[in-house]
């Protein structure tokens, strides 16, 4: 875990073991899986783009690649904002309930969704024609000095990475991925993690326009999960937005993220001049939220109630 006070890193904590059979130490160099929170990155580097004039967040995808969903007219109109505030009307991820196709008409209403930003994942590779690992090197990680942070395992990271393990502390095997996946496929450190919440802070290197429209809210979650696909709209959380990346406990101007891959569990949080980020190698990383939240912003966090973590 790594704090931020003030605008700077505070402190950083490493508990535990990197694997339960060899109990090597987590350190500050030990690489874990940052699940969703591989998003709020992405976001960050399409907002560069859009400050480049690269892409337009309100003009349709398909102009840039084939439609997700071929002569569909309602995906034909997704954008790059659809994405980033989960309003594609997509499912989190295609399976059998929920076949890929759109449930909703995009822009309309929030329901979380990865395919969303595999989405615009093929879109932003499209523009320089290159992958995703090498746009985020360019525009996030060597601007912000994240040098063990890539989309991709990389061999470097065999030395010291952290394993997955399930609640009874059994290792799973560990997940390497060979091609970059927007939605959570990045492996970084919570130091290298925390440069990067220093950067939604303060100096991000966007335009001032586009930084305050990054964290300002776009559309309320709805009440209790974060997948809605029925065809009635949902009742919405009055507490808990989303932002083009980020979630919003909307009273407190709170910024959050969570993420939860196969035996591996993140979260990260911005109040200010204020975060801190988490990362965990096990199922149940979440369940340490709620009492080292209270601890860093004591009061009332409905993202919390939102995720069902309270």
């Amino acid at each position: 875990m790594a704090t931020i006070r003030e605008g700077v890193l505070h402190e950083v904590r490493h508990i535990g073991v990197r694997h339960m059979r060899t109990t090597d130490p987590v350190d500050a160099d030990t690489v874990f899986e940052a699940a969703s929170l591989s998003k709020p990155l992405v976001a960050y580097a399409v907002l560069h783009l859009v400050d480049a004039g690269r892409i337009d967040l309100d003009e349709p995808l398909s102009r840039i690649v084939p439609a997700v969903i071929p002569n569909d007219h309602e995906a034909a109109a997704i954008t790059a904002r659809h994405v980033l505030t989960h309003t594609t009307g997509l499912p989190n991820w295609r399976r059998e309930e929920y076949p890929l196709r759109i449930y909703f008409p995009p822009g309309s209403r929030f329901s979380y969704s990865g395919e969303g930003f595999l989405y615009l994942q093929s879109a932003v590779e499209h523009l320089p024609g290159e992958p995703l690992d090498n746009l985020m090197r360019k525009l996030v990680f060597e601007p912000l000095g994240m040098e063990r942070s890539a989309y991709t395992w990389e061999e470097r990271f065999e030395e010291n990475f952290a394993a997955a393990h399930d609640d009874k502390g059994n290792a799973y095997e560990k997940f390497k991925p060979s091609v970059a996946n927007a939605a959570y496929s990045l492996h970084t450190t919570a130091v290298e993690y925390s440069r990067f919440l220093v950067a939604t802070i303060g100096n991000s290197g966007l335009s001032k326009p586009i930084h305050e429209e990054w964290l300002a809210p776009q559309a309320h979650v709805p009440v209790g999960r974060f997948e809605a696909l029925e065809s009635t709209p949902p009742e919405t959380d009055p507490g808990v937005a989303w932002s083009l990346g980020l979630g919003l406990e909307v009273e407190t101007g709170t910024w959050f993220h969570w993420g939860s891959n196969l035996g591996a569990s993140a979260f990260a949080v911005v109040n200010a001049r204020s975060a801190f980020v988490l990362f965990a190698n096990s199922n149940s990383g979440l369940s340490l939220v709620p009492q080292i939240l209270g601890e860093f912003l004591p009061g009332d966090h409905p993202a919390l109630s939102w995720l069902g973590l309270s």
